[in-house]
């Protein structure tokens, strides 16, 4: 899939690639409108790495000019089911059943540690532009998901580089996604070419490598689901 960007001239953007559903389509609004994508990810101790595999996936897919992945080991810091196996991922048979409060799933400061990142590779590309895929619809009740939170770590952000002192509005932290249901991803998604066969949007996948597959039953799966129910077509790496 051709973006059509002359990437001697486009604007570099770093864009945040986890290899979900909201990360995938992310790159693609950034590609869409023009920008040279480097993208990020990281491997921080999470009990799989399937979404790895995806992310590697996707930006070949999408022929992001870089992709970095990252070693960040947060499981030394435990506090969340995503790092520690031994606390159990939250699961339910109906999305109308995911609780209200955070949940165990919460990684304490992962999207900031994540975009602080994303700042230092942004300050060495020369870019003015982070994307990242948070939404405060259909989530999971992160706190670092808001819109809340953005907005202070970009002003942080304009205060804490070299690049914000020269120019306070320099850097811009992009959430395409922020405001819009996981139906209206998905349906945005399929309008650029993502291939959603080669995303994983699971927090307790079962298997290794391209054989992971998703549980079905945690929040992530669960509102994953509903936003291609809500398209009416099948959730393509379910096939």
């Amino acid at each position: 899939m051709s973006n059509g960007v002359d990437s001697t001239n486009a604007p570099r953007a770093v864009v945040l690639l986890s290899g979900g559903l909201d990360s995938a389509t992310c790159v693609a609004i950034a590609r869409d409108q023009g920008f040279e994508v480097h993208a990020i990810s990281f491997r921080y101790g999470q009990r799989h790495n399937g979404e790895l595999d995806r992310a590697a996936k996707q930006a070949q897919l999408m022929q992001v000019a870089s992709h970095r992945i990252i070693d960040i080991d947060l499981a030394q810091l435990g506090g969340s089911a995503l790092v520690d196996s031994s606390i159990a991922v939250p699961k339910s048979d109906h999305v109308d059943k995911i609780a209200g409060d955070i949940p165990v799933t919460y990684v304490p400061a992962r999207n900031t540690i994540f975009l602080s990142y994303a700042l230092a590779v942004a300050e060495v590309l020369g870019s003015r532009d982070i994307f990242i895929g948070v939404n405060a619809l259909d989530y999971s009740g992160y706190p670092d998901c808001r819109p809340e939170f953005i907005d202070a770590f970009q002003t942080m952000a304009r205060l804490a580089t070299k690049a914000g002192v020269e120019d306070e509005q320099s850097l811009s932290i992009h959430t395409p996604l922020l405001h819009w249901t996981k139906a209206e991803i998905i349906q945005r998604g399929i309008e650029l070419g993502v291939d959603y066969s080669q995303t994983l949007s699971c927090y307790d996948p079962q298997g290794v490598g391209e054989d992971t597959r998703p549980c079905g039953q945690c929040d992530a799966c669960l509102l994953r689901a509903k936003g291609f129910a809500e398209n009416e077509i099948a959730d393509p790496a379910l096939s």
